[in-house]
């Protein structure tokens, strides 16, 4: 239990049956007249929904215990994702559901944050941008439009993405993993 005074960015909260809520953003308010309250911007952990809610200044809040854990992704085993913790070597088997979009960005050897809440998976985190390299892509041919186009490349893991038309066949670039979008080269 902690105080709604305690609150932090990313503190995870037992609200309403259970669920899990991560704080996004909160703001102590102290109004000339009144009681004293706290904003709060809430994520849900497993659908993504935000919310604002307003909490009474000093309420108690159940905290949830996240554990966060940073794995190495090693291979698929049917519709699973199977992880391995670097510290204890345990392997994760983690459903392709719970996996999500990550899934698109996904090779072995990459390393992402695994959560867990009394043993059940919550969610896979990706670093905000991965090198991935280019499998197929159709050359490209500037024409005659005033801006750069975009064409689409399938990448090593089969997603595919819009990229600029000067990219080719087994080029390495960046991605963004919370949008998709090309961010650049990779120099070699």
């Amino acid at each position: 239990m902690a105080s709604t005074n305690d609150l932090k960015n990313g503190m995870v909260l037992k609200l309403e049956g259970g669920q899990l809520w991560s704080v996004v953003e909160f703001q102590h308010v102290k109004p000339g007249k009144g009681p004293a309250f706290v904003r709060t911007k809430l994520k849900n952990v497993l659908s993504g929904k935000v919310v604002d809610k307003t909490f009474n200044a000093g309420v108690k809040v159940e905290t949830a215990n996240v554990d966060k854990r940073g794995m190495q992704f090693s291979y698929m085993d049917g519709e699973y994702f199977v992880f391995m913790d670097m510290d204890t070597f345990d392997q994760l088997h983690i459903d392709r559901k719970v996996v999500g979009d990550a899934a698109n960005y996904l090779i072995e050897g990459f390393e992402a944050v695994v959560a867990q809440h009394d043993g059940e998976v919550l969610y896979v985190e990706l670093p905000a941008a991965v090198e991935l390299t280019i499998k197929e892509t159709e050359p490209g041919v500037q024409g005659d439009r005033s801006t750069g186009g975009t064409k689409p490349a399938t990448l090593e893991t089969d997603h595919v993405i819009q990229v600029p038309l000067f990219i080719t066949t087994g080029e390495k670039i960046k991605v963004d993993t919370r949008s998709g979008e090309y961010l650049g080269r990779v120099n070699s």
